[in-house]
């Protein structure tokens, strides 16, 4: 697939590239995506949630009434879980929710999401993306000049721009990221991606 190369004024330049097929022309695998997904969003738990056992909790350790001849069941002490107040059966303990998963099926769900947005021709090249100082209005305005400023966007580069992640920050609909650093969630979670002519060449040469 061959697609235009546009400058931040939102024009067509002369160049044009090519999408790799091997990245962005597979045949997709759902359930690849799936797992990487569902990783990425168990990793962005925290698993700090904790509650008192009856071992736990203050209380008195003292029998609550004699063993026999009440005529009701027996109680141990007031911490017991049947009693208000009483410490939490089987509650949640600290966690982590991370589990792994391959790097080739990681990469392969990577290439399925590019190639779902390629098939739907979702994905814009932009010969380069600098600002020398950080400016929400400039980054709004290359939104507007590629009439992507209504979508919700993924801008890929190709290394770290501190200006431009500071630019793009207050944008609601807007995300940043590297190729190095970009993930199967970013891609599907993004209607748009805007991907820097030096950025497609990382991304080619880290999936394929």
């Amino acid at each position: 697939m061959e697609l235009a190369v546009y400058n931040t004024s939102g024009k067509e330049t002369s160049k044009k590239v090519s999408l790799d097929a091997e990245v962005f022309g597979i045949e997709p695998n759902d359930h690849a995506i799936y797992l990487d997904v569902k990783q990425y969003l168990a990793a962005q738990r925290q698993g700090t949630h904790k509650s008192k056992e009856r071992g736990e909790i203050t209380g008195s350790t003292k029998k609550v009434k004699k063993q026999k001849g009440t005529g009701t069941a027996r109680f141990g002490n007031i911490k017991n879980p049947l009693f208000k107040g009483g410490g939490r059966v089987f509650g949640p303990k600290p966690r982590d929710y991370g589990f792994k998963l391959n790097k080739k099926v990681k990469r392969l769900a990577r290439k399925s999401a590019l190639t779902y947005k390629a098939q739907e021709s979702n994905i814009t090249i932009l010969d380069g993306l600098k600002f020398d100082t950080p400016k929400t209005k400039d980054f709004i305005s290359v939104l507007n000049n590629l009439k992507i400023n209504n979508d919700k966007t993924l801008v890929v580069l190709g290394n770290h721009d501190n200006n431009v992640y500071l630019s793009s920050r207050n944008v609601a609909k807007s995300t940043v990221t590297t190729a190095a650093e970009l993930n199967t969630y970013d891609i599907l979670n993004a209607k748009k991606i805007v991907i820097a002519e030096d950025a497609l060449e990382v991304i080619n040469n880290t999936l394929k």
